[in-house]
């Protein structure tokens, strides 16, 4: 059984969560790594190094937009690529265990489950702009 009454606050929760998980990565790719270090790991995966800046705007507009609450299930859905080719490009080759030697797909596999969660369960509590869904 549901209960309606802690539901939306739940939600909420989850949402800043997922929220400060994207804006530490945001953190991770613009200060610890630095933009050009990003952008050469995103090369050395294969990927163009353009990729890098893309990735790091779809994370931080995510981050806020799931923090203020606007269109949050949206927002989460939107992200899920982000976080599948994580899992294809990054920690897939390393196994299951993110104990294992460069991370393996476990964590980012769980991550892109509660984005997926959020997204069926609804917007929350202190929405500002509600999914159009």
């Amino acid at each position: 059984m549901i209960d309606l009454s802690t539901a939306s606050w739940g939600i909420l929760l989850l949402r800043l969560a997922l929220a400060a998980l994207f804006f530490a990565h945001v953190g991770l790719k613009l200060f610890v790594f630095k933009p050009a270090g990003t952008v050469g790991f995103f090369k050395s995966l294969g990927l163009p190094g353009w990729f890098a800046y893309v990735t790091i705007l779809v994370e931080l507009a995510g981050a806020i937009a799931l923090t203020l609450g606007i269109w949050p299930r949206v927002i989460a859905l939107l992200l899920v690529p982000v976080m599948l080719g994580t899992i294809i490009k990054v920690h897939g080759p390393a196994g299951f265990w993110f104990t294992n030697p460069n991370g393996g797909w476990e964590y980012p596999a769980f991550w892109t489950i509660s984005l997926i969660v959020l997204a069926l369960l609804g917007d929350g509590a202190l929405t500002l702009v509600a999914s159009p869904f």
